[in-house]
């Protein structure tokens, strides 16, 4: 995910069942029913 807004302003969340807008990087093809699924890839070091 490249952006997310909330009206005009950048935002780094939105609460549950408010509408925001997204762009993803490299992909503009973004149509309505569309499921975004996001998550964050953490390394952590061996025990």
């Amino acid at each position: 995910m490249d952006g997310l807004r909330r009206f005009k302003d950048d935002v780094k969340e939105v609460a549950e069942g408010y509408e925001c807008g997204i762009t993803i990087d490299g992909y503009r093809d973004i149509k309505e029913g569309d499921e975004v699924e996001a998550f964050e890839m953490v390394e952590v070091a061996p025990e």
